[in-house]
């Protein structure tokens, strides 16, 4: 890892892409897991509630990390969305 970039523990935030486009004023990808399944349920990283599987985490500059369909294999079980 570049030596100017640290890994934070204690990120308190939330991550979805699954707000309606209308709803915000950015671009944003859709989930590649709700459009496998036409749903907007699957959600990244939303504080005191899950970790999705796929999440991998955000690179800059506000980039998803997402290994659908495959779960992260760093993951530890305990935050993995049931």
């Amino acid at each position: 890892m570049n030596e100017q970039i640290k890994k934070l523990n204690g990120a308190n935030m939330d991550i979805d892409l699954a707000t309606p486009i209308d709803a915000i004023s950015w671009p944003q990808d859709p989930c590649p897991w709700n459009e496998a399944e036409q749903t907007n349920e699957h959600k990244c990283a939303i504080k005191n509630v899950s970790i999705c599987p796929y999440f991998c985490g955000v690179a800059y500059i506000d980039t998803l990390l997402c290994c659908y369909p495959h779960p992260n294999p760093f993951q530890s079980e305990g935050n993995a969305a049931s």
